[in-house]
């Protein structure tokens, strides 16, 4: 053992129980400022996820209108599109980060100032649609800042019980602007509750101002080019790059398949309405902040190799209760524990994924880089869904959640290659380039070309096959073809969108196979002329 001496902030942190780390986070004014930061990140998400949709269907909105203002939410999956504008240039006030996220906070604002103006006339739904994604937008570039920020500023030691009281805060804030403002609709209008939230933005756009500069703030990019490119370089070049890549959508695959179908899974047993909203607005809410809370206290203390293990297996074996509540049927002790268990399992997985994000991400490129690896996280819970309700027809419910125990074993197979077990912080090395002649651009071309065929070729399937096996569950029919043609000739706006997104994930994949080839190979420097 050391000489005794006085102790660390770290020390302290390690040693941190479940509120004692929630205190922790605010052991710095670095780790307080990304804390409550992460307020006024969660709530836009809140609000166009659930509180404007259940709105517009109070309004006696028709169904298909209310689908298409649900596509707002769009901005959160394609942020990392334009975080490379957010690297490359700076507001000319507060630096990069926290001025670009200023200038979001202040956007959102007025946006919902004017949601609050056109919600006194909620069947005018083109101007709702434009303050609704004028919010996403703005939210999105507010969580790229935001996110770039905290992996600028924040400590390697204090990045544990800063993830976790970040990912509780925003969960927090997420459940306010979702569910608590339908509750509070009961007594006070739609726009008078839109413009209250309006406000919240001044204090946050005052501890921005506030909040302090990173101690060593990275050199900007030189160019637009730069921005974009050495980003998706940058990453690739670290050991087992492909590994994490997939790791990051595999990790919590099981738990988002158990969590997926969790609320029609109860009803089908047999509780009612009041038992699944007690379970999961406040039970389950409950224990995933305390996860979130408990889970960075925890990574801070045993390591970030340790702590993605030790959840891993926790996330996986926590879904033994809905297997039980299968079987046994309505019992609510059992029930209200599985959710707890769950749920807090679920939070410690998420705040130990947040300390890996942040260290994987390059201060350099912190908006792009992060945008583009919670991007990479989020496909994971995209796809879980879609998926979870053909099994469960197929399997039935206790097997079902059986399965999602082995879902999460290819996750942890990923986790051993770049994190062995008992490894306790892993180390994410820049590796050399490989011996021989760099690449020409002509090759980087044709390796970047090949790449985008094939992620749009991959998309186009994966796109069509879910949306298969949602119509199969009506129909009874694997029709593989009708969507396959409904991507290639869109018709409608979400069928354009479908398509759009399909080659966006081409062009991604274009980008990924040029960087991993030049992050290998090098590219040969074109001949000056004399």
């Amino acid at each position: 053992m050391s000489a005794p001496a006085p102790e660390s902030a770290a020390a302290t942190r390690k040693r941190a129980g479940t509120f004692q780390s929630l205190a922790a986070s605010f052991a710095s004014w670095r780790t307080a400022a990304v804390t409550l930061q992460s307020f006024p990140s969660g709530l836009p998400l809140g609000l166009v996820l659930v509180a404007i949709p259940a709105w517009l269907a109070i309004e006696g909105v028709d169904i298909r209108t209310i689908g298409f203002v649900t596509l707002a939410q769009a901005p959160w999956t394609f942020k990392f599109v334009w975080s490379p504008l957010m690297d490359r240039y700076a507001p000319p006030f507060l630096g990069r980060k926290r001025g670009w996220a200023l200038v979001a906070q202040a956007v959102l604002a007025i946006a919902m100032i004017a949601l609050a103006v056109v919600a006194l006339h909620p069947q005018r739904i083109w101007p709702i649609a434009l303050a609704t994604i004028a919010i996403a937008f703005a939210g999105a570039s507010q969580d790229i800042a935001v996110d770039a920020y905290a992996v600028e500023v924040l400590h390697r030691e204090e990045q544990g019980a800063a993830a976790g009281a970040r990912s509780a805060v925003a969960r927090f804030a997420f459940f306010l602007s979702g569910r608590v403002i339908i509750t509070a609709a009961r007594w006070v209008s739609w726009p008078v509750l839109f413009a209250v939230q309006s406000v919240v933005y001044l204090p946050a756009m005052v501890l921005m101002v506030f909040s302090p500069e990173p101690e060593e703030a990275p050199a900007p990019p030189q160019s637009l080019r730069e921005a974009i490119w050495d980003p998706f370089v940058g990453f690739l070049r670290q050991h087992r790059a492909v590994e994490i890549a997939i790791f990051l959508v595999l990790y919590k695959f099981g738990d988002n398949l158990a969590s997926a179908l969790v609320s029609p899974f109860l009803i089908q047993v047999g509780f009612n309405q009041v038992d699944v909203g007690v379970a999961s607005g406040t039970i389950g809410l409950v224990a995933t902040i305390a996860g979130a809370v408990i889970g960075g206290a925890i990574t801070t203390g045993i390591g970030l190799g340790h702590a993605l293990w030790v959840f891993g297996f926790l996330q996986a074996f926590s879904n033994i209760g809905y297997v039980l509540i299968a079987q046994t049927g309505v019992d609510r002790p059992l029930m209200y524990g599985a959710m707890a268990i769950e749920a807090l399992t679920s939070g410690m997985g998420t705040a130990a994924f947040g300390v890996l994000l942040l260290r994987l991400t390059q201060k350099e490129f912190s908006a792009t880089q992060y945008a583009l690896l919670s991007s990479i996280f989020a496909l994971g819970r995209t796809l879980a869904g879609p998926i979870a309700g053909v099994l469960t027809d197929a399997l039935g419910w206790r097997n079902f959640f059986l399965l999602t125990i082995v879902a999460a074993a290819p996750g942890l197979a990923m986790l051993q290659r770049f994190a062995p077990l008992g490894v306790r912080d892993p180390e994410f090395v820049v590796e050399p380039r490989r011996a021989g002649p760099p690449l020409t651009r002509a090759a980087l071309v044709r390796r970047a070309l090949a790449g985008g065929v094939l992620g749009i070729i991959i998309a186009a399937l994966i796109s069509a096959l879910l949306s298969a096996l949602h119509t199969l569950r009506a129909t009874a029919v694997f029709d593989l073809a009708t969507p396959l043609r409904t991507i290639v000739t869109p018709a409608g706006v979400s069928d354009w969108i479908a398509s759009c997104a399909v080659l966006l994930f081409g062009l991604v994949c274009a980008l990924g196979a040029a960087a991993l080839a030049a992050a290998q190979h090098g590219v040969a420097r074109p001949a000056r002329a004399r």
